[in-house]
């Protein structure tokens, strides 16, 4: 990908004789077509003739930068792959594995990506945040800023629809615009996963079964009973206390898993919305 093209220069403007839009809507864009190909050579020297001069004036140069960016993507973005935190060396189901690949790159995502896109376009941003040399250079994803990330999608979640989108009177004027809705939610998700998820009770704990279950073990070991024995009755059956904390500890931990899963699907909903 070029960083810029010849093809949208000044240069390419004179050629031509009808300067590019720097943006438009899809008719818009039409219509400037029209009028350009309205001068068949001029528009095919400005649009095909310098993008081909330029590619073969800095084709050495595209070839470092291809490889660059295939070493980056093949070793160290691995962008083939999802990855996760999960501790290495130890089983982990699939359902285990698939929450957290999924969130922990939407981590990588925002801490990443999304501080890339905050910085890349200002000098300020760059010095403030210490974006390193080699970030600009070849644009090798080592970088991690979560402040930056952050930053962005503060930006990005304040977007409404003004009169550069819409007339005055639309009822949709003043309104998030899609990519605020987006990035409101990928905030919301990543808030979840970093600093609520990790801070949700331990079911087992919080349900009071833990201590209860090493209490019945002393008193067992006190009687000079089995240990493990000493949630049972002397029937054999589960005494009234372990029964009734053990129904509790399920629906926490129903409750936390479902919590789960309904961010894995909002998670899956905003995929389209997650790209740089």
């Amino acid at each position: 990908m070029k960083s810029t093209y010849w093809s949208c220069s000044k240069f390419a403007n004179w050629i031509r004789g009808t300067p590019k839009l720097d943006s438009g809507t899809p008719e818009e864009w039409a219509i400037w077509e029209k009028a350009a190909k309205e001068r068949p050579i001029r528009y095919w020297l400005a649009e095909e003739g310098l993008d081909y001069l330029q590619n073969v004036i800095f084709w050495p140069a595209n070839r470092f930068r291809n490889m660059v960016f295939y070493i980056n993507n093949r070793w160290i973005t691995k962008s083939h792959a999802l990855t996760s935190n999960l501790k290495r060396g130890e089983w982990q189901d699939f359902d285990e594995r698939l929450l957290h690949a999924m969130f922990d790159e939407l981590v990588n995502f925002v801490e990443i990506e999304q501080a890339w896109m905050h910085v890349v376009c200002s000098n300020e941003a760059r010095k403030k945040y210490k974006t390193p040399w080699y970030r600009t250079l070849f644009r090798v994803r080592l970088w991690r800023c979560p402040e930056a990330g952050l930053a962005y999608l503060e930006w990005a979640a304040e977007l409404k629809k003004d009169e550069d989108w819409i007339d005055k009177n639309d009822p949709e004027y003043g309104k998030p615009t899609f990519q605020a809705l987006a990035a409101q939610e990928t905030r919301a998700l990543y808030n979840w996963w970093k600093n609520e998820r990790p801070n949700r009770p331990d079911p087992i704990d919080a349900s009071g079964l833990s201590s209860y279950y090493e209490e019945r073990h002393k008193e067992a070991e006190l009687r000079g009973d089995d240990p493990l024995l000493g949630i049972f009755n002397s029937d054999k059956t589960i005494d009234e206390g372990t029964d009734i904390l053990s129904t509790i500890y399920h629906k926490m931990e129903e409750e936390q898993d479902n919590e789960d899963t309904n961010m894995l699907i909002r998670l899956v909903k905003l995929r389209h919305s997650l790209w740089t």
